[in-house]
């Protein structure tokens, strides 16, 4: 299953190539691949390739939500070309429970383009993912620039607004099953446990 990200967070087309992201079955998880354009701005977070860093939001990423929108639990999934990576569960809006989980994540930059690929664990997702939405941020200042998959539209956004990707209600229906088949049953979550203690 394969999405392109050609639009600004605020719905105004984008004037480079779009971010691509798959996602297909994996060993124990989702695996999630991402081709998109090497800005190399702001430079690398300083913290080592292949760990968390946390407020990788502030640098390059690509990030992925998967939502249950009836209990607003959701996983939160950053990428960063040099390596780094964030992953964060949320148990309602802006709510992170749970932060700088491993992640098994290579990269490889080449000719300005980065790919990058992520095993995304079944134990990291929360019960009855039905919506999704995906991301991409880069530049700096003036340039920083906020790109989404599903943008908000233009004529819902208020003067003075600025980016917000936790607004689920513009997120758009997904299931695992989509990518898994029908008949798979999602593995139950020994973290998504603590989210209601």
């Amino acid at each position: 299953m394969e999405f392109h990200i050609k639009y600004t967070w605020d719905s105004f087309p984008l004037d480079h190539d779009p971010v691509i992201i798959r996602f297909s079955p994996g060993e124990g998880g989702l695996l999630m691949q991402v081709t998109a354009p090497f800005i190399n701005d702001p430079p690398a977070p300083a913290g080592p390739p292949g760990e968390p860093f946390p407020g990788l939001w502030d640098y390059e990423v690509v990030e992925s939500f998967f939502l249950n929108n009836h209990t607003e639990q959701y996983l939160e999934v950053e990428l960063c070309p040099h390596g780094q990576h964030l992953v964060l569960l949320l148990n309602g809006k802006h709510n992170a429970f749970m932060q700088q989980l491993p992640l098994s994540f290579k990269v490889n930059i080449e000719d300005k383009i980065w790919k990058g690929e992520a095993l995304l664990p079944w134990r990291y997702f929360p019960p009855g993912v039905n919506k999704m939405n995906s991301y991409a941020i880069h530049g700096s200042g003036a340039e920083r620039s906020y790109e989404a998959l599903y943008p908000i539209p233009r004529e819902d956004i208020v003067e003075g607004q600025g980016p917000d990707f936790h607004r689920l209600e513009y997120f758009q229906d997904f299931t695992l099953q989509s990518i898994m088949g029908e008949d798979w049953v999602q593995p139950e979550s020994d973290l998504w446990d603590l989210a209601g203690k």
